[in-house]
């Protein structure tokens, strides 16, 4: 598999502000996480390179999120791969990183794009649908993994600690990739929380390390569906996050074999989900 070299790119902007303190008026430039559009474009042997996605993220992990979110989506298996790359442009246009080409190993299936994606809560499909859409694409998660309670709370800092962009704006989501003894595999940082999960397995699938049946994810925020379903797909079968879960989360988790943590903070966390995977905090 050949993948071209990534450029480095900006990940934050500078802005200029008023800001407001006390009632004393100032001026001063801020720094903002960086946030433009990526298109996802696909081709197979004998195909012409078609897009099958377009999403807002922070440049930086180009070629993995690409790959993850393909991956995730169910659109790809590992091994598929043959070529990442930035497309090129026309002659006398200036090259600006937002189009990222993914060349396949067999053709692609593009009608499964209507099969696999439900991007919106509003489109209509019911949970249930969703969840059966899952299962056909993935195999319940290895059981064998567990963790301490007293690691998965230091998982939180340990993925701030690595979040360089964060502790210039204040403004991305990450996940983290961790061992069950807590140490730091991979770490991406998005304004997408979907994003930064499609970034860490993405990396993971480039490298052929998936599935990933002996890690943990870390998540910033809140605990979706969606952040379950892609590492449901990825095999990982342990998920905690800072936040809450949504019912659909915790019913995903369960349906597939998954220890679902939330509210790991202040010393505590819930376990939502097969909670023999969690060992009692030292």
């Amino acid at each position: 598999m050949a993948t071209a070299a990534q450029p480095l790119r900006r990940n934050i902007a500078n802005v200029h502000v008023v800001a407001m303190n006390d009632g004393v008026r100032s001026e001063r430039t801020d720094t903002l996480a960086a946030e433009e559009p990526l298109e996802i474009r696909v081709q197979g042997p004998g195909q012409e390179q078609r897009s099958v996605a377009v999403t807002m993220r922070t440049p930086g992990g180009d070629f993995e999120l690409a790959v993850g979110f393909l991956f995730t989506e169910g659109l790809i298996v590992p091994g598929d791969v043959s070529r990442v790359a930035y497309c090129d442009t026309l002659p006398g246009e200036d090259q600006q990183y937002n189009i990222v080409s993914v060349t396949l190993v067999r053709p692609f299936d593009f009608d499964r794009l209507k099969r696999n994606f439900y991007a919106t809560s509003s489109c209509g499909v019911c949970g249930k649908a969703a969840l059966d859409d899952i299962e056909v694409r993935c195999a319940p998660v290895a059981t064998g993994t567990t963790v301490d309670a007293a690691t998965l709370l230091g998982l939180p800092d340990a993925l701030r600690k690595a979040q360089k962009v964060f502790e210039r704006t204040g403004g991305l989501h990450a996940a983290g990739l961790f061992s069950p003894d807590g140490r730091v595999v991979s770490v991406r940082e998005d304004v997408g929380r979907h994003n930064a999960v499609d970034k860490v397995v993405g990396e993971q699938v480039l490298a052929g390390r998936v599935p990933l049946a002996d890690h943990v994810l870390q998540v910033s925020g809140r605990l979706s569906f969606e952040i379950v379903q892609k590492a449901a797909v990825a095999g990982i079968p342990i998920v905690s996050a800072v936040s809450a879960p949504s019912s659909l989360a915790v019913e995903a988790g369960e349906r597939f074999g998954m220890t679902l943590v939330g509210f790991v903070r202040d010393e505590r966390l819930n376990v939502y989900t097969h909670p023999e995977r969690v060992g009692d905090a030292n």
